[in-house]
């Protein structure tokens, strides 16, 4: 396979990094580094359902949201304090369903989980970055609750991670920076369990429609990429 700028092979992850408990105050937290896109992740939990959700509904429930600090990126962001952008709703969404797929929402009981991403240094992936750390920091809460005596088993069912790949000059390519995600000409966020089920499989094309001889590469580059990222955890 052929290098890249970074000297990576198209097939190669990004240097990761996990700080866990890298704040005093939430039940959860993490950051997680995939090279130069930093996200801080906590997972607080709250006693009770959302409101909308049937009193008769014996299922808790787990949501997210996903900011970006203004000088995460090349240049300044507004922050978003009134009204969320289109794509900040995507990705808080993508997070949420993510999350909430890896457990079982009966034996987390009346309880709210809320995934906090925050973004402090973007260089693409973030969303995917910001799923993995949301799987740790909440993984790390219902740990905490567990030696509290509030939970009497962990609900997840079994770890989930996410990945980028692309598809640039004919290349697959494995979890993409900034540069590469602005050059593809596919770009694909996939998000799957331990197991290899599929949680998320979104891929556009960008330029020339790809075929499924592309697809299953993809597939498998993201399967092998997803099952090392949660060896790290």
């Amino acid at each position: 396979m052929s290098e890249r700028l970074n000297s990576r092979k198209n097939n190669e992850l990004r240097n990761i990094k996990i700080t866990k408990d890298y704040t005093k105050h939430a039940l959860g937290s993490v950051l997680i580094e995939f090279e130069d896109t930093k996200v801080l992740v906590t997972a607080s939990v709250e006693e009770g359902k959302p409101k909308w959700m049937d009193k008769t509904d014996t299922r808790g429930w787990i949501t997210a949201e996903y900011s970006l600090l203004p000088s995460a990126t090349h240049t300044r962001c507004q922050r978003e304090r009134n009204k969320i952008s289109g794509r900040t709703q995507e990705i808080q969404r993508l997070i949420g369903r993510s999350l909430r797929s890896c457990v079982n929402l009966e034996k987390l009981g009346d309880r709210t989980v809320t995934i906090d991403a925050d973004v402090i240094q973007a260089d693409g992936g973030t969303r995917c970055a910001s799923i993995c750390g949301g799987y740790i920091a909440m993984n790390i809460a219902f740990n905490k609750l567990i030696e509290q005596g509030l939970l009497e088993t962990n609900p997840i069912i079994e770890p989930i991670a996410a990945v980028s790949v692309g598809i640039i000059d004919e290349n697959i390519k494995l979890d993409l920076d900034y540069s590469e995600d602005s050059n593809a000409q596919v770009d694909s966020n996939i998000v799957m369990t331990k197991s290899g089920k599929i949680i998320e499989f979104q891929t556009t094309a960008e330029g020339a429609p790809f075929d499924k001889v592309q697809l299953d590469e993809i597939y498998n580059l993201a399967n092998t990429a997803i099952k090392n990222i949660i060896k790290l955890y």
